[in-house]
């Protein structure tokens, strides 16, 4: 970034201008997919097959370079797993096949384009 001294604004001008030419990072997709579990937080069978599952969907989101399954949330007889990256249909493609393959009630599955605002 090019600074100036020239007292008449010059430098917060120029800072100005570097601030508005930084790349644009592209908008986050998400894929976010619910399953019902039962009751409260699941079994321990059922916490083995998701975290069995995200294993074999991480692995093949990486392979195909679409992004990383990020996690999961246990609670109110629900599971949901997160997954992000910049094409939520090529990442939800990827994924489909182990979202299918877990044996419970496939509440929702959610495919968020673009960044959204953070709740508060």
């Amino acid at each position: 970034m090019q600074t100036t001294a020239s007292g008449d604004g010059g430098t917060e001008a120029v800072a100005a201008q570097a601030f508005f030419d930084l790349p644009e990072t592209p908008p986050e997709h998400a894929v976010i997919a619910r399953f019902h579990l039962g009751g409260g937080l699941g079994e321990s069978d059922q916490w083995a097959l998701v975290f069995e599952a995200e294993r074999t969907m991480a692995a093949a989101v990486e392979a195909a370079g679409l992004g990383e399954v990020d996690g999961n949330e246990f609670g109110g007889g629900e599971v949901v797993i997160f997954a992000y990256r910049t094409d939520a249909k090529a990442l939800y493609r990827v994924m489909e096949p182990g979202l299918r393959a877990l044996a419970f009630r496939l509440a929702r599955v959610v495919l968020r384009h673009g960044n959204l605002p953070m709740m508060s």
